[in-house]
């Protein structure tokens, strides 16, 4: 039961950590930027699967 409560208060301290972390840093939490399909990317700089999707979805527009 000691081992137990230890791991989740480490957990939860770094659970804590990070969110305190994200709130003070104003930055959006990032993941890929290929993302499940949404329009919303929030990288400085496009990755490569992002850059496929957006110019797949330019040439959907023109035809």
């Amino acid at each position: 039961m000691t081992l137990f409560l230890i791991t989740f208060a480490f957990i939860a301290v770094v659970i804590t950590m990070m969110a305190i972390g994200v709130i003070f840093g104003r930055q959006a939490i990032k993941g890929s930027c290929g993302g499940s399909g949404g329009a919303a990317c929030v990288c400085t700089e496009k990755c490569d699967k992002r850059k496929k999707i957006e110019a797949a979805q330019s040439l959907d527009l023109i035809r």
